[in-house]
């Protein structure tokens, strides 16, 4: 188990990016939140193998979508917690 903290920048505010997160999080299974921030970036922590969140990595950049634009995603590993048992939106 392995744990990811991520920034997203670009169009991730208003365009539906966190429930598209979601649906990318519940497709890999693994486990976490997504955040919107006041700086207009987005949050993402998630936990799980280092297989699916290297999967789950290249889902959130939503490459091809026609509404949601990451323009960069930085990610940072750590130790995983267990603490989350699914995904869900924080606000």
């Amino acid at each position: 188990m392995l744990r990811i903290t991520a920034r997203a920048t670009g169009r991730v505010q208003g365009v539906g990016y966190r429930y598209f997160v979601i649906d990318c999080a519940r497709q890999i299974g693994v486990a976490g939140f997504v955040r919107n921030m006041p700086d207009g970036s987005v949050t993402i922590v998630a936990e799980g193998s280092d297989e699916a969140l290297g999967r789950f990595a290249t889902l959130v950049r939503a490459e091809g979508d026609p509404v949601i634009r990451v323009d960069s995603l930085d990610v940072a590993r750590g130790e995983p917690t267990g603490e989350y048992t699914g995904f869900e939106v924080r606000f």
